[in-house]
């Protein structure tokens, strides 16, 4: 199975990062987000990417180009004009790197990759700037049971500042970020038939708004819930959070050894 991956947007909340490098090149940790989502993937077996390229896209193409000097020791030798990589790691992927427009929106993105998918029985589809501890075999197995033309996963994201424990006018505690108000939302992970490229316009159509809404009218849209941890990084703020949690060793999305 592959899955796709939308890398092309300006990230303007997050301009203090993203002005220098397209968002999901912003790191967490040493490695940039894009590497945390392609890590989880690949955790439950999934090692072809499509990834779709737009703002600052040859930023993307030079991380892979030099994966090797990235993530290994190296020695440059200027005498003779080598370079000999140690501890040569390599992580088993095989990523298409795809122009996919300097404007377009999320639909159009995914719709300018059709050919890399088409062929698909189904295709995981994500956003470069989220982190999840979700079960994505469980997610694709649950997209094939119901039969149905595209999962989404449906998250409750925590609140934004802590919550008062009252009674009446009494504060008996206090909870830390409790989830927010009930309703669940979009939080990507998505699983597609092909069939869906069917509902996307042209460049200008953004997914969330008219290929959804039509998908859930014709009730080809299901949802599956994901109780656990879930953070989009869309602030600084969401940046130092992500960073923090990893530097400290307790970053709950990170499923693999």
């Amino acid at each position: 199975m592959k899955a796709v991956i939308l890398a092309g947007g300006l990230g303007t909340r997050i301009s203090e990062e993203s002005h220098l490098k397209p968002k999901p090149m912003i790191e967490i940790g040493s490695m940039p987000i894009l590497w945390h989502i392609m890590k989880l993937y690949s955790a439950h077996g999934i090692q072809d990417f499509v990834i779709c390229l737009g703002y600052k896209g040859y930023a993307i193409k030079d991380f892979f180009a030099n994966y090797f000097l990235h993530t290994s020791d190296v020695t440059f030798d200027m005498r003779n004009n080598s370079m000999e990589v140690h501890q040569n790691y390599s992580e088993p992927w095989r990523v298409t790197l795809v122009d996919t427009g300097a404007d377009s929106m999320t639909g159009g993105r995914l719709r300018r990759v059709a050919e890399y998918v088409k062929e698909e029985e189904a295709f995981c589809f994500t956003y470069g700037d989220g982190v999840a501890d979700i079960d994505i075999a469980g997610l694709v197995a649950f997209h094939r049971e119901h039969g149905c033309l595209a999962t989404v996963t449906a998250v409750q994201p925590p609140g934004r500042y802590g919550a008062l424990m009252r009674v009446g006018d009494s504060v008996s505690g206090f909870i830390e970020k409790p989830r927010g108000d009930g309703g669940w939302i979009n939080g990507g992970f998505f699983v597609l038939s092909p069939k869906v490229l069917g509902y996307i316009g042209d460049d200008a159509t953004a997914w969330e708004a008219e290929p959804l809404v039509r998908l859930a009218k014709e009730q080809q849209l299901r949802a599956y819930e994901h109780t656990g941890f879930w953070h989009a990084m869309d602030t600084l703020r969401d940046k130092n959070y992500l960073d923090q949690l990893w530097k400290s060793g307790q970053a709950p999305w990170k499923v693999w050894a």
